[in-house]
């Protein structure tokens, strides 16, 4: 089990993980380019390194530069999340989920996105 099924990312990791599966592949300097509020350079480095070692990321050498993928699917990242917040928040329920989502105290949907939400139901 990888550390995103363990749900043990921190902000910065999620951060380049979104950043590498927006871009496909991508240099340290890439990465860094795209961060909100970047640290340095070695500490981008740092963690694409981290990244690797929690088998979340590959990278490949081209000439001296080495290019980052992601090593799992982003649909496969995406299930795992969730996966992670059903467990963690809604007792491993999605209909608590969508129950909490479509809460009128904390939402305003429009009736073109509840007419929406019943198509992807049904």
């Amino acid at each position: 089990m990888n550390r995103l099924e363990k749900g043990q990312l921190s902000r910065r990791e999620r951060q380049i993980m979104d950043i590498l599966y927006r871009l496909g592949e991508a240099t340290a300097q890439d990465v860094l380019d795209q961060l909100p509020d970047p640290p340095s350079y070695s500490a981008v480095r740092a963690l694409l390194a981290t990244l690797e070692n929690k088998e979340m990321v590959k990278h490949s050498k081209t000439g001296r530069r080495y290019l980052y993928t992601p090593a799992i699917t982003e649909e496969k990242a995406r299930k795992t999340a969730i996966k992670n917040l059903l467990g963690t928040f809604f007792q491993g329920k999605p209909e608590n989920l969508v129950a909490a989502l479509l809460d009128p105290k904390d939402q305003e949907l429009s009736r073109n996105e509840i007419d929406e939400i019943r198509k992807l139901i049904q």
